[in-house]
């Protein structure tokens, strides 16, 4: 999607800063269990998660929800101008198969309002909707573990889905019946959009 093509979305009716904010409630309640559940994977396994500043190599441009995106368009607009310049500047040069524009200098430059993806990424999560499910994690992670109890996993399928439930409605409330023809916007297109 090109940003004159999410410009255009700034056609719908307008939406203010506190309907906005009832908007993202289901996402950012979401956002809440899911860094719940990621800290205390992290804080039951001291020493076996690498993850840190710096150690960026799974930080890609992706493609999020116009839910996620949404909620980082007013995180960039909240922004002291210079700031959300530099944000918008590295979203107007970001490449689709390079690095995520909001990594700069081994960190994310949103890191409280970074997508559920990047929250996740590294941990034991748990894919496939047929047998055999499989477990996936960073190889640095877990190095020194022969197997991962359960409490550990996360179930990305439900997340996934459910993460997708709270992007239909939000759609559906956001646009108000005239959806865009995507469903998803890479995060430099998020970055462009203007809440």
């Amino acid at each position: 999607m090109t940003v004159s093509e999410c410009a255009a979305y700034s056609d719908r009716p307008s939406t203010s800063m506190d309907n906005l904010s009832e908007l993202l409630e289901n996402y950012h309640h979401l956002v809440r269990k899911v860094d719940d559940l990621c800290g205390k994977i992290v804080k039951g396994f001291p020493g076996e998660i690498a993850c840190c500043k710096g150690c960026d190599s799974c930080c890609r441009h992706i493609s999020v929800f116009w839910v996620e995106a949404v909620s980082m368009a007013v995180t960039v607009d909240d922004l002291p101008e210079h700031q959300a310049e530099f944000v918008r500047g590295r979203a107007q040069s970001a490449t689709g198969d390079g690095a995520c524009p909001l990594l700069h200098q081994g960190a994310c430059l949103l890191y409280d309002r970074r997508p559920i993806i990047c929250r996740t990424h590294g941990l034991p999560i748990l894919t496939g909707e047929t047998s055999p499910r499989t477990i996936d994690f960073c190889p640095r992670n877990f190095q020194r573990l022969e197997t991962i109890p359960g409490s550990a996993i996360i179930d990305l399928d439900r997340l996934n889905d459910t993460l997708a439930a709270i992007n239909a409605l939000f759609m559906r409330r956001y646009f108000q019946g005239n959806l865009p023809r995507v469903e998803r916007l890479t995060i430099a297109d998020a970055l462009l959009l203007k809440s």
